[in-house]
């Protein structure tokens, strides 16, 4: 038998997070997506301890400033394309400068450095994922995912779906549903 699930990453990290913290008994309080503060009298090696039991889910410590600051930037464009009901107002660079308090042409130099991609390629891709969900779950129109993504038209968004899945939304959706059948 097969089990369709589904689940929420960020909550799932979360969870685990705090279960791997109490039960390794460091005090604690997380302080955002991928951000946690800790009392800073935890010993090295409560920390190594805690790296090895995190490891397992695929969840690590960023110990290099640059790393952490990417993840910052990718779980920030993970906020602004999962917002629930709500367009974007701003300007995808405006937030991004706004929310981590430094230029966006600074992200942007930082982000290609470490990731060697740009922040265009990281949004579109997760803009897609986004729209994928959205077509399979909420069995939502082109033009209503069109408008929640902030997309220009829904010839754009299906261009871009196009080009990073290979596919058309619309063949996307009728694989999807021979599959459920």
């Amino acid at each position: 038998m097969k089990l369709q699930i589904k689940y929420d990453i960020n909550i799932a990290c979360k969870v685990i997070l705090q279960e791997q913290l109490e039960k390794i008994g460091i005090p604690f309080t997380i302080s955002g997506m991928g951000e946690i503060d800790i009392d800073d009298n935890a010993s090295p090696s409560l920390l190594i301890e805690l790296s090895n039991s995190i490891k397992k889910y695929g969840i690590e410590i960023i110990n290099n400033p640059k790393n952490a600051f990417v993840q910052r930037v990718k779980d920030t464009i993970v906020e602004i394309v999962y917002q629930e009901n709500t367009q974007q107002t701003l300007k995808v660079s405006v937030f991004l400068a706004e929310k981590l308090n430094f230029s966006y042409g600074y992200i942007s130099t930082v982000f290609s450095e470490v990731t060697h991609t740009s922040i265009e390629n990281f949004i579109i891709i997760h803009k897609i994922e986004r729209a994928k969900t959205l077509l399979v779950e909420k069995n939502l129109t082109l033009t209503e995912i069109a408008w929640i993504l902030n997309y220009s038209s829904v010839a754009h968004l299906s261009n871009q779906f196009k080009k990073t899945t290979g596919l058309t939304p619309t063949a996307f959706l009728r694989i999807i549903k021979k599959r459920l059948e």
